[in-house]
C-alpha cells in the first residue's frame, strides 16, 4: 500500500494550506464512525472496528453497515444520519468506486474529517486519479479534511486512538512516525513491539490527497509530547509547503527522513550535457537522482538517512547527544584494526579525522606507552585498562580541533569493559575547550557480546550511544554533523542581490533576447544569444562574435587576433560544441576558411542546410585553471534547480556535481561548491592553483538571480566555465526556453520563495525619525525578544485578547516560528529604528498578514511598542499591509478588533476599512475589499 511516485499535482488540486483546528477531528476525535464495518475475517472493516473498540480513546464508535443487525457485538447504523451523536471523524473502508458517495454522506451529516483506508485510486492509473479529483472537489466544497486515500490509518498512543489496520497498539513515546507506505508502517510497528520503542503519533499518509507532510509537520511541531519526527517518504507532495513547514519546525525538533525510490520522477529535458546528466540511468539511482531532494533537505534542516535502522537510531541519538559542530572526529581505540575501520567509514562518508594539536600529543605522551600511535586514531594499545581509557578521553576531549569523540573497546584478555565504561561516565557530556557553551558528542563502540554487555548497558544508561561495530558509529557521527550543517543553513535568508550601479542586471536587455526567440517560435537560444543573456546579468563570457559566412568570419578573426575558436551558430541545434561543429586553435585565415566550410558541410549532411546560420568566432586564450559546469534544469517536484561542478567533455563520466535550490546568497553558493570534489582544487589545496572563490560565489549568485527572475528559462548549460586565478569566463553556453505557447501561470514555481525585498520601504515618523519597514528575517529573533520587553500588559491584551506572560512570548520555540515564515503563507513586517545614541537597530512595531485557509482572504494584526504609539505608525503600517495584500492578489483583508482598541479602529477607518460593531462580543469586524 503506497502512493504512486509522481508529482503531487498529478491528481490533486493545489494544496489548501495548514489549519490546526481542522486537523483536530482527525487526531483527537470524540466520536468516530466506521463506514464499511464488517465481521468478515481478514477484512479492513473488521480490523479497524476491533482496534477502535479494544483501545479506548475516550469517545464513541459508530459502526455503519446497513446490512447487519450486529457487528462484533455492537449495534451498527444504516447510515451516518442515523448515528445517535454528531460524528467528528469518519473512517472509510468501502471500495474505491463508492467512496465519493461516502464523502457526500459525510458532508450531509456535517462530518468535518475522514480517513480513507480504501485503495484503488491514483496508484492504479487515470481512472483512480479521476476518483481522487472527484473526492477532493466534494470535500473542499464542504471544507472537509481528508487523510489518505490508500493509507494504513492513524494511531495516537497517548489518547488511545487506534484507527488503523494494525495488529496491535503502539506504546507511548516521544517519536512521531509518518509514512506513506502501509507495508513499512506495519513492519515498523511490529519492530517497535520487540525493541520497546514508543511513539507520540503513528500516522500513515497514503496518497496525500488533502492532508500533506506540511500539515503533519506543523501539527506535530506544536505537540509537546513529540520530541522528534521520523518520516518514510515515497512522494514529496507539495514541495513548497513541505520545505516551509520543515524549515520552521526543524529549528526545535529533529526531522529525519528515509526516502524510498524515486521521490520525484526524473526530468524529461532537451539533449545537452545538463539534461543528459539528468536523464542518465545514474540520475535515476539513489546516488544521483535524489541529490535534488537532499539539496532541498539541506535548505530546510532535515536529516536524510539511508536505512530504517538509521531512521530511529538518529531520532534517539539526536535527543540524547549534543550536536556536532563539524566533521572532525577523534577516535580512541585499543586495537589498530578497529580504529582503521572507523577512520575509513568516517572518511568515506564525508567526515574527517581530527588532527591532534602538539599540546594534546605531548599530554598523551606522558600517560601512554611509548608505542602508542601518536596520531588520530589514538591507539592506546591492547593492554589498556580503565584508567588509561579515562585519562586518554580527558585529554583528547579537550583538543580544540575535534568536533566529537568515539571510544572503541575490543574485548581482549587484559580488557575490563565495565571498568572502562565507569571511567568514561564522568565525560558523558563533553565540554568544549575555552569555555564554549556547546558540548561535543561522545559515542562508544563496545565490540563483542556477553563480555561487554554490562559496560554497554552502563553507557546507555548515561545516554552515551553504543554501537556493536565502529564503522556504524562513524557513520552516525557523520549524520550528526550533517544535521548541524543543515540546521545552520536555516539561518541563510535567500535574498536576490541588491541592485547597484555596478551590479544591477540589465533586465530589459535580457527580456528582449528572450522575447525575440519566442516571437520567432524558437525555444533554443544560440551560443551567441545565450552569452548575451548571461552578460545582461553581469556573468562574464569570452568575447564572441557572430558571422553569417566565412567572409564575415575572416574579418572578425582578424579583429580578434589568431588563434581563434570557430563554432556552429544554429537556432535549432542544441549542441553547437559537438564534434564536427567546433574547431579549436584555428591559427590563420586558411584554417579558418577550412573550419567554416567543414562545419557547414557537416551540418548539411547530418541535419540539413537549414540548420546552419553561420559561425561564431572567439579568441583562443592561453588557459591555466579549471573547467567547470554551471546550469539549471527543471525538477518535477521542486521546479528550477541549479547544478555546479567539474565540467569539460568528461562531465557525464565524472559526475562531480552539486545540486542546489535557487535563490542563492554568497554563503549558500559556497555551500553548493563545498558539495563537490573539485572544490578542494578551487581552494588551492595540495599546491594546486586557487581561484578567486569570492568572485565565483558572486557569479553563482548572479546566475541564481537570472534563473529566478527570467521564468521563461527552462534550462541553461554553461560548459565550460573557465576558472583560473586571474579570471572567470563562460566559454560555451546554451539556453533552452519553455515552449513559446506556455502561459505564464503554468511556468514552474520556485520551491523556495526569495526574501521579498521589494517590500522594503523607508518611512519618516512624526518626530522626523527615519525608520525602515521591511519583511521579517530569521535573524530578527533577538530583536523581537527585546521588542516584547517594551510592551505593557494592556498592549498585549489588545493584540491577543487575553494576557500572555513575557516569558511565554519570548520563548525560543515561539519566536522561531514568528521569524522563520513562509512568505507565501504570511507576511510579517517589522519597523526598524536606529537608536541615535548607539546606532543599535531596534524593532518598534510588528504587522502581520496571514492568509486564511480555504478562501483568498487574509487577516491582519499589528503590535506597536508603547513608546511609539499614537505616532501615526499604526496607520502607516496598516496601509503598507494593504498595499502588500493587493500586490499578493488577496481578495480582502479582515480583522477582529476589541472595541476598546480605539487607536486601531481609527487607523482602519483612515486606511479605508469598513467596520461592523458587535457590542455583545465587544469587538469590531474590520473588512477591506481589495
Amino acid at each position: 500500500m503506497s502512493a504512486l511516485n509522481q508529482p503531487a499535482d498529478a491528481a490533486a488540486p493545489a494544496y489548501r494550506g495548514y489549519d490546526r483546528q481542522s486537523l483536530l477531528p482527525v487526531f483527537s476525535p470524540k466520536t468516530v464512525a466506521l463506514l464499511g464495518a464488517s465481521e468478515e475475517p481478514g477484512s479492513f472493516g473488521r480490523a479497524l472496528l476491533w482496534n477502535l473498540i479494544s483501545n479506548p480513546f475516550g469517545g464513541a464508535v459508530f459502526p455503519i453497515n446497513p446490512g447487519r443487525s450486529s457487528v462484533l457485538g455492537i449495534k451498527p447504523y444504516p447510515n451516518l444520519a442515523s448515528a445517535p451523536d454528531k460524528v467528528d471523524l469518519a473512517v472509510i473502508t468501502t471500495p474505491a468506486p463508492v467512496v465519493p458517495g461516502a464523502i457526500e454522506e459525510c458532508l450531509e451529516a456535517g462530518v468535518p474529517a475522514a480517513i480513507i483506508i480504501s485503495s484503488g485510486f491514483r496508484e492504479i492509473g487515470e481512472q483512480g486519479a479521476a476518483l481522487e479529483r472527484e473526492i477532493f472537489a466534494r470535500a473542499q466544497a464542504g471544507n472537509m479534511r481528508l487523510l489518505g486515500p490508500n493509507c494504513f490509518g492513524v494511531m495516537m498512543p497517548y489518547s488511545g486512538l487506534n484507527a488503523t489496520i494494525s495488529r496491535g497498539m503502539a506504546a507511548p513515546g516521544n517519536v512521531a512516525f509518518l509514512s506513506q507506505s502501509g507495508a513499512i508502517s506495519a513492519a515498523i510497528l511490529d519492530w517497535s513491539f520487540r525493541e520497546k520503542v514508543g511513539f507520540s503519533a503513528f500516522i500513515s499518509i497514503g496518497n496525500m490527497l488533502d492532508i500533506q507532510w506540511s500539515d503533519l509537520i506543523y501539527f506535530l511541531g506544536d505537540d509537546h509530547r513529540t520530541h522528534s519526527i521520523v518520516i518514510y517518504m515515497e512522494n514529496v507532495g507539495e514541495a513548497r509547503s513541505f520545505l516551509s513547514a520543515a524549515r520552521e519546525v526543524a529549528l526545535t525538533k529533529p526531522i529525519i527522513v528515509l526516502h524510498g525510490g524515486e521521490v520525484c520522477p526524473p526530468p524529461v529535458l532537451p539533449a545537452t550535457s545538463i539534461s543528459r546528466l539528468a536523464a542518465s540511468k545514474d540520475l535515476r539511482s539513489y546516488r544521483i537522482g535524489n541529490r535534488v531532494l537532499n539539496a532541498a533537505f539541506r535548505r530546510c534542516g532535515v536529516l536524510p538517512v539511508r536505512s530504517l535502522v538509521d531512521l530511529f537510531a538518529m531520532a534517539e541519538i539526536l535527543a540524547k547527544q549534543p550536536r556536532a559542530r563539524g566533521p572532525r572526529l577523534a577516535i580512541i581505540t585499543n586495537a589498530h584494526g578497529s580504529g582503521a575501520q572507523a577512520a575509513n567509514a568516517l572518511i568515506n562518508s564525508g567526515g574527517e579525522l581530527a588532527p591532534l594539536t602538539e599540546q594534546t600529543i605531548a599530554a598523551l605522551d606522558k600517560i601512554l606507552p611509548a608505542e602508542w600511535s601518536r596520531a588520530n586514531p589514538v591507539n592506546i594499545l591492547r593492554d589498556a585498562g580503565p584508567d588509561r581509557y579515562g585519562k586518554t578521553l580527558e585529554i583528547v576531549s579537550k583538543d580544540p580541533h575535534s568536533d566529537g569523540v568515539l571510544v572503541i573497546l575490543t574485548p581482549q584478555a587484559m580488557t575490563d569493559p565495565t571498568g572502562a565504561a565507569e571511567k568514561i561516565k564522568p565525560f558523558a557530556r563533553l565540554a568544549n575547550p575555552e569555555g564554549s557553551p556547546l558540548p561535543k558528542p561522545l559515542l562508544a563502540s563496545w565490540m563483542g557480546g556477553d563480555v561487554v554487555a554490562e559496560g554497554k548497558a552502563l553507557l546507555n544508561n548515561i545516554n552515551v550511544p553504543t554501537f556493536p561495530f565502529p564503522d556504524e558509529a562513524a557513520r552516525v557521527f557523520n549524520y550528526m554533523w550533517q544535521y548541524s550543517y543543515n540546521l545552520r543553513g536555516l539561518f541563510e535568508t535567500p535574498e536576490l542581490p541588491m541592485d547597484s550601479e555596478e551590479h544591477s542586471p540589465d533586465r530589459e536587455r535580457a527580456g528582449r533576447i528572450i522575447r525575440s526567440a519566442r516571437d520567432a517560435g524558437r525555444n533554443l537560444l544560440t551560443d551567441f544569444e545565450s552569452k548575451q543573456l548571461l552578460d545582461a546579468y553581469r556573468i562574464p563570457a569570452l568575447l564572441t562574435k557572430w558571422a553569417r559566412d566565412e567572409n564575415e568570419a575572416l574579418e572578425l578573426a582578424e579583429a580578434i587576433g589568431y588563434p581563434v575558436i570557430v563554432k556552429l551558430h544554429s537556432e535549432t541545434l542544441a549542441d553547437t560544441a559537438a564534434p564536427g561543429t567546433a574547431y579549436l586553435n584555428v591559427m590563420n585565415a586558411a584554417a579558418l576558411k577550412e573550419a567554416c566550410r567543414a562545419i557547414k558541410d557537416f551540418v548539411g549532411e547530418k541535419h540539413g542546410g537549414e540548420h546552419f546560420q553561420g559561425v561564431t568566432v572567439q579568441p583562443m586564450l592561453p588557459f591555466a585553471g579549471y573547467k567547470l559546469i554551471l546550469g539549471c534544469c527543471q525538477d518535477p517536484c521542486f521546479g528550477p534547480v541549479l547544478l555546479f561542478g567539474a565540467g569539460g567533455s568528461l562531465v557525464e563520466i565524472h559526475q562531480d556535481v552539486a545540486i542546489a535550490l535557487p535563490p542563492l546568497n554568497s554563503n549558500l553558493a559556497r555551500r553548493m561548491m563545498e558539495q563537490t570534489s573539485i572544490y578542494q582544487a578551487l581552494k588551492g589545496e595540495k599546491g594546486l592553483i586557487p581561484v578567486n572563490l569570492e568572485e565565483l560565489e558572486l557569479l553563482l549568485v548572479r546566475f541564481s538571480q537570472l534563473v529566478v527572475e527570467q521564468r521563461r528559462i527552462k534550462e541553461i548549460e554553461i560548459n565550460p566555465l573557465l576558472a583560473s586565478a586571474v579570471h572567470l569566463a563562460v566559454s560555451s553556453a546554451r539556453v533552452v526556453l519553455h515552449e513559446p505557447g506556455k502561459d505564464e501561470k503554468d511556468l514552474p514555481r520556485l520551491a523556495i520563495r526569495p526574501y521579498p525585498s521589494q517590500y522594503v520601504q523607508s518611512h519618516i515618523l512624526r518626530d522626523g525619525a527615519p525608520v525602515t519597514i521591511r519583511p521579517i528575517r530569521p535573524e530578527d529573533e533577538p530583536l523581537i525578544a527585546k521588542f516584547h520587553h517594551t510592551l505593557s500588559d494592556q498592549s498585549v491584551y489588545l493584540r491577543y485578547f487575553h494576557p500572555i506572560a513575557l516569558q511565554q512570548r519570548i520563548a525560543h520555540e515561539r519566536l522561531s516560528r514568528i521569524c522563520f515564515i513562509d512568505y507565501d503563507r504570511e507576511m510579517v513586517l517589522v519597523v526598524v529604528k536606529k537608536e541615535p545614541a548607539t546606532g543599535e537597530a531596534v524593532i518598534i512595531a510588528v504587522g502581520r498578514l496571514n492568509r486564511l485557509r480555504g478562501v483568498n482572504d487574509a487577516e491582519f494584526a499589528i503590535l506597536i511598542s508603547d513608546d511609539c504609539q499614537r505616532s501615526g505608525l499604526g496607520t502607516a503600517l496598516l496601509d503598507r499591509l494593504v498595499q502588500i495584500g493587493r500586490a499578493e492578489k488577496i481578495d480582502r483583508i479582515v480583522a477582529d478588533i476589541l472595541l476598546e482598541n480605539r487607536g486601531m479602529l481609527r487607523a482602519c477607518e483612515k486606511v479605508g476599512f469598513t467596520l461592523r460593531y458587535d457590542y455583545e462580543e465587544q469587538i469590531a469586524k474590520a473588512v477591506i475589499e481589495l
